[in-house]
Parts: C-alpha cells; sequence; structure tokens
C-alpha cells in the first residue's frame, strides 16, 4: 500500500509516543490494542473491485504490514514507508524502481558486504554501474559523481564497518546539485538516533532485521521516503517484485519498535563505557567509535546524531590471527553476524560479513573486529572482553 496513514493527533508527539501508538488505533470490535498478525492471503470483496480497506491481496497490501510501514514513516519523519522480506530485498526493490541500465551509482568506499555484492554482481550484470567514494569527503563524492548518468549517491553514515560518518546535508546538496538523489542507510544509526529525510536525504533504508526489530529473530527490510512521486514508483515496484515482510515479520518488527527508544539508550551507554575500555588495552592498537573525541566524524555525528550508537569496531596489535582469537574467545559476546540485537555479537568482518569485498577498494582491514554492543549488564561486557584480550597476549 503505497499510502501509509499517519494519524494526525501524533504530529508533534515525541518518538517514543510515535514508536508506541503510530500506525494503528484499537480495534472498534475487540479494543485490542496490538495490531493483529493478519495471516491471510486473500481478501474478500464488496463485488467486483469493490476492495473494503484497500485489501485485495496480501501481496499488495496486509493490514499488519500497513501498520508497520506506517510506523516506520512515522518515526523517520516521512509520509510514506514500505516494508520488505529483508533489507536487501529494499535495495534490490530500489535500484529496479529508481535506475535503468546506464545509470550511474556512488557507493560507500566501506560499504555493508551484502550492499556492494547486489551492486557489484546483480545492478552491474543489469546494467547500472558504480563507483566508490568516501563518504567523509565531499569534494571526492562530487568528483564521483557522473553529470547526467549518476543517479543516486547512496551513503551508510556510521558506515559498515569502519564506522565513517558523512555529512548527510552536505552530501544531499551534492546530489541535489547534480541532479542525483541522496539515499541514506541509516541501519547502524537506527531513526531514533538520526533522520535522514530532515537532513536532505531523499530515501532512507533500513535492514529492520537490526535496531527495528532489535532481538535477532525477524529479518526485515524498510524503505522510507516523502516526496509522493517516488512513493508511486516504490509502491509499484514493490507489488510488482513482490519481496515483500510477511504478517508475523512484520508484527515482530513492529513490537521491536515500541522499546527502540529505550533500547538505543542501553546501546550506547555500554558502547560508549566498551569504546573507553578497549582505547586503554594494549592489545588494542585503534578504536572505531564515533562517540570518541578523536573520531574524525565525531563532530558531525554530534551534529545530526542524537547519541553515538551501538556499534564499535577496532584494531588489534597482533595482526589477522590476534583478532580471529579474540572472536573465538568470547562468551557473553557471541560470535556471530549481523547486529542490532539484545544480545551482544563480535565478528571478524574481512573472513565474515564483508568477506564479499575481498581483493576489491572496500576490503577491509584483517586486523578489525567489530562488535555489535547489547544491553547485558555493562560489567560482564568488559570482563568478557578483558578475558578475550588477554588470553592472545
Amino acid at each position: 500500500m503505497s499510502d501509509n496513514h499517519i494519524d494526525e493527533h501524533l504530529d508533534g508527539a515525541g518518538f517514543e509516543t510515535r514508536a508506541i501508538h503510530a500506525g494503528y488505533t484499537p480495534d472498534p470490535t475487540t479494543g485490542a490494542v496490538i495490531p493483529p498478525i493478519y495471516a491471510t492471503s486473500t481478501y474478500a470483496q464488496d463485488g467486483v473491485g469493490g476492495l473494503r480497506g484497500g485489501y485485495e491481496y496480501s501481496r499488495s497490501a496486509n493490514p499488519t504490514r500497513t501498520a508497520l510501514e506506517s510506523t516506520l514513516a512515522a518515526l523517520e519523519g516521512g509520509a510514506h514507508g514500505y516494508a520488505f522480506a529483508s533489507g536487501l530485498a529494499a535495495e534490490d526493490t530500489l535500484i529496479r524502481a529508481l535506475c535503468k541500465p546506464g545509470d550511474h551509482v556512488v557507493l560507500p568506499n566501506d560499504a555493508y558486504g551484502g550492499t556492494f555484492r547486489l551492486f557489484d554482481k546483480v545492478a552491474t550484470v543489469w546494467g547500472v554501474e558504480h563507483s566508490p567514494a568516501p563518504v567523509t569527503d565531499v569534494d571526492a563524492v562530487r568528483a564521483a559523481i557522473r553529470p547526467g548518468v549518476t543517479r543516486m549517491v547512496w551513503v551508510e553514515t556510521p558506515t559498515n564497518p569502519m564506522l565513517s560518518i558523512g555529512d548527510i546535508e552536505a552530501l544531499a546538496a551534492v546530489a541535489h546539485d547534480a541532479g542525483a538523489l541522496l539515499v541514506v542507510d541509516n541501519t547502524f544509526a537506527s531513526s531514533y538516533l538520526q533522520q535522514p529525510l530532515s537532513l536532505g536525504a531523499d530515501v532512507v533504508v533500513h535492514s529492520t532485521t537490526k535496531y527495528a526489530g532489535g532481538h535477532s529473530d525477524v529479518v526485515g527490510g524498510a524503505l522510507v521516503v516523502d516526496d509522493d512521486t517516488l512513493a508511486e514508483r516504490i509502491g509499484f515496484h514493490q507489488n510488482s517484485i513482490g519481496g515483500v515482510a510477511g504478517p508475523f515479520d512484520s508484527w515482530l518488527v513492529l513490537r521491536g519498535l515500541k522499546t527502540l527508544a529505550l533500547r538505543m539508550e542501553r546501546h550506547c551507554d555500554n558502547a560508549e563505557k566498551v569504546a573507553d575500555f578497549l582505547s586503554k588495552h594494549p592489545a588494542v592498537r585503534q578504536v572505531i567509535y564515533p562517540g570518541l573525541a578523536d573520531h574524525p566524524g565525531h563532530a558531525v555525528a554530534g551534529r545530526q546524531m542524537k547519541r553515538y550508537g551501538g556499534m564499535v569496531s577496532f584494531r588489534v596489535t597482533g595482526g589477522e590471527e590476534q583478532a580471529l582469537a579474540i572472536c573465538a574467545a568470547t562468551k557473553v559476546f557471541t560470535l556471530g553476524e549481523s547486529l542490532g540485537g539484545v544480545e551482544s555479537l563480535i565478528e571478524h568482518p574481512g573472513r565474515m560479513t564483508h568477506a564479499s569485498v575481498a581483493g576489491t577498494d572496500l576490503e577491509v582491514p584483517a586486523d578489525l573486529v567489530r562488535l555489535s554492543v547489547g544491553i547485558e549488564t555493562s560489567e560482564d561486557q568488559l570482563a568478557d572482553l578483558d578475558r578475550a584480550l588477554a588470553s592472545t597476549l
């Protein structure tokens, strides 16, 4: 459903209030305060073409998904939200909705491996070209744009896994001057910490698998836009391609969004403590966290983010073997891909989430470890990291 209802009585309401109340009002028949899981593929019609509430087939629209899409839009300050079966399904739909063969896209030079693989192995075959540029360097992004050909400037901020920070407002100006759209993957920051549309972005992308869902029990993706023309194209392609979020997955993400603000505060609290601890440890040669004063993007992050997030990356003194040993030694931090869940995760990007960029301009350092800092007791997290680091010295 391309036009999601945003309750007028929530205009001006705080983030937490919108997260709980946007997209759904108590059922008039039962009074249910939580949207039901509409596990149905089709809907009875009041005569040929007589749709009840706009529903005919659940690929096109489903009431549970509509509730999620409305909430996503409300939290990003957009008019239209779209929920997908995965973050990459959302990205693929966006590419096909807005690009044609011969178009060009500027990507971060440290983009998520799955995004790079989608462009490099799928979109390229379809005729959409791409080139990398550091999101931290507005001039470099400007230089990477091909006038009249570049359709999108694609930005992650913070990036995955190097946590680079792009100035959304400045990048939006550069993209728009060239007649291109600015797409911001807001997964790492979450809609609680950062509002790209308000800073000039045209499209916001989420892997709702991560902080939006927040419990590592669902895979999903989302797009949010404010422009009606973009919305019409995305909605058409969402229905035509069909990579939509199912009703149960929509319900799980919707449930996660209700506590997003609370969880993000705890993620940030714990990440700040972890970053401070690691910055003083002899086995660590560099800590990468936007909240640290020596991070190159600290000032920009402080301007466009509410806080600095729950992701911390660090490089070790002993190279790749030490990084792998640390990943294998933690107990509170579970060795696994993904991020943004209530539990802490540790991974080696070069061998795991970013293996697809090995040998390219986007290859990540072999001595890099990435942490998704969960909401456990912070003392337990620090003790776990201390034990793992000590075991490799």
